[in-house]
């Protein structure tokens, strides 16, 4: 018969010790995040969290999917190929009501970012100045509908009172200077490129009409089958929110470098300048319905929905809660 000497047990109990360890770890693993972000001022706070190492540290992998604006971050939601992705209230409410997506926290807000810039030459000061002119518009994006819904109509002017180019925001700006269109609904860095450049003149930000609150958006998907996953992403969030606060320069050199790394000849002044413009604060605020509420109705009388959201279904501030026990 075998003897069974200290030096068994003690390896038994390390085996043991270790297996319990990776069990631990197999229970709490984290699934993979498919982020989008759009290549906007808007997206670079969740450009900034990507690269900052914050995601990795709490063990989550990721997959990145950058797009030109949040509106098609959202379209690759509805058809569930991304999990997560930032964009405003307009984009936010279309995809909720094609695909259920739900709001996990408020990422920043952005509506000195969006702006309406005219060509220098065109010596336009007014909103209502643009008609019979070229608007290029990113249809379907938040900026594009408060710009046709909201800013057109309370300056007096109509549908067909001036002709919107589709496109881009990443090619308005080339567009101008090729006078190919008048004017353009555009958001940060694109709007302090075209000025800094001397191309356009801005005639006004959308402060003054919507703060534009950008929301990190989830899949139902990922919130019903990934919920630790998400509290703890949103935990890294928290991280982030201290750097932007704490060490601004160091946020303002990675979101720089990613202009840099896309050919974008940008001075650090003009960067510096179209950032400022972002307010990142990383929250849950309780009093988002009223504006939310708002922003829908105008989406259905303008039929771009079809029915006023479920407030409680469509918001889950539960999950930011919970990242921040």
């Amino acid at each position: 018969m075998a003897r069974i000497t200290r030096r068994h047990c003690l390896t038994a109990g390390a085996g043991l010790v270790t297996l319990a360890a990776s069990a631990r770890r197999a229970a709490f693993a984290l699934d993979t995040v498919r982020q989008g972000y759009q290549t906007n001022i808007w997206g670079m706070p969740t450009y900034y969290l990507l690269k900052s190492g914050l995601l990795e540290k709490h063990g989550i992998t990721l997959e990145e999917f950058a797009v030109p604006s949040g509106n098609l971050t959202m379209q690759q939601m509805v058809a569930r190929q991304v999990d997560l992705g930032t964009y405003a209230a307009q984009s936010f409410i279309i995809g909720h009501d094609k695909g259920g997506l739900v709001v996990i926290a408020q990422i920043e807000t952005v509506g000195k970012t969006a702006q309406i810039v005219a060509r220098k030459d065109l010596n336009i000061s007014k909103v209502g100045e643009l008609k019979g002119l070229k608007v290029a518009n990113q249809t379907g994006s938040s900026v594009g509908n408060i710009f046709t819904d909201i800013i057109a109509p309370g300056a007096g002017l109509k549908k067909g009172d001036f002709q919107e180019v589709r496109m881009d925001v990443n090619n308005m700006v080339a567009a101008m200077a090729a006078k190919t269109v008048d004017a353009m609904v555009n958001v940060e860095p694109y709007n302090e490129i075209a000025v800094a450049d001397g191309i356009g003149t801005s005639i006004m930000d959308f402060s003054s009409v919507d703060k534009m609150p950008v929301f990190m958006a989830a899949t139902p998907d990922f919130v019903e089958k990934s919920a630790a996953t998400a509290v703890t992403y949103l935990k890294a969030w928290r991280q982030a929110a201290r750097d932007f606060k704490e060490n601004p320069n160091k946020v303002a050199d990675v979101i720089y470098s990613f202009y840099a790394s896309k050919g974008y000849a940008m001075s650090k002044e003009t960067f510096a300048k179209a950032l400022a413009r972002v307010e990142v604060a990383p929250g849950f605020p309780s009093d988002l319905v009223p504006n939310l509420q708002r922003d829908a109705e105008i989406l259905l009388r303008e039929k771009k929905i079809s029915a006023i959201p479920d407030w409680k279904k469509a918001l889950r501030p539960d999950l930011w809660a919970k990242a921040s026990t």
